[in-house]
């Protein structure tokens, strides 16, 4: 789910090397079409799930000399680097462990139970499967396949804005910390 079409993959397989020697990894990589195609690319610091302004403008500039050097895209296209955001994608096993207990719409790629379309809050991982306990059906985990899973995103609502707001608030006060630190060691 990183990348979607054969040349989707192509690129990810030329800037997956690049974000890892910058300490972050791909989150999701879609070229988009339009009058001038788009190429997205969502990163984020994997300890943190972060992605500062400083690693997005270091990160696109880097993207941008492979995809210049190796020109894997026919035409113009305009390259977008950005964090996944706080309703971000779910694209990889991984994230489902990471934001378990948050909500998440889900759509598979074949149907389940006579439906492709599920929401509910993450149950984790078992496996190679993740876990969604349903919305409205109080005593019922779904264990679809990751395999199958087509996209997935987490859904704004107070829970996911609460944790965002922490997330910050825990940034903000570490920023503090850092910069009291580098005060006392000048003076």
């Amino acid at each position: 789910m990183r990348a979607k079409t054969a040349e989707d993959r192509k690129i990810l397989e030329l800037i997956d090397p690049v974000a890892e020697s910058q300490g972050v990894e791909i989150v999701r990589v879609r070229l988009m079409s339009g009058a001038v195609r788009r190429l997205q690319v969502l990163a984020e610091d994997p300890a943190t799930h972060d992605f500062t302004i400083n690693q997005c403008t270091r990160l696109s500039r880097a993207i941008s000399a492979v995809l210049d050097a190796v020109d894997p895209i026919s035409g113009e296209y305009t390259l977008e680097v950005s964090s996944p955001g706080i309703d971000r994608p779910l694209t990889r096993l991984q994230d489902f462990e990471t934001y378990a207990g948050l909500e998440a719409r889900l759509e598979l790629d074949r149907l389940v139970e006579n439906r492709k379309r599920f929401k509910g809050e993450i149950a984790g991982v078992e496996g190679d499967t993740v876990g969604l306990n349903l919305e409205g059906e109080t005593e019922e985990t779904a264990w679809l396949p990751f395999a199958w899973v087509f996209e997935a995103k987490l859904v704004m609502n107070d829970a996911l804005m609460e944790r965002g707001a922490e997330a910050r608030a825990a940034r903000i006060a570490a920023e503090a910390d850092e910069d009291t630190e580098t005060e006392e060691e000048e003076s």
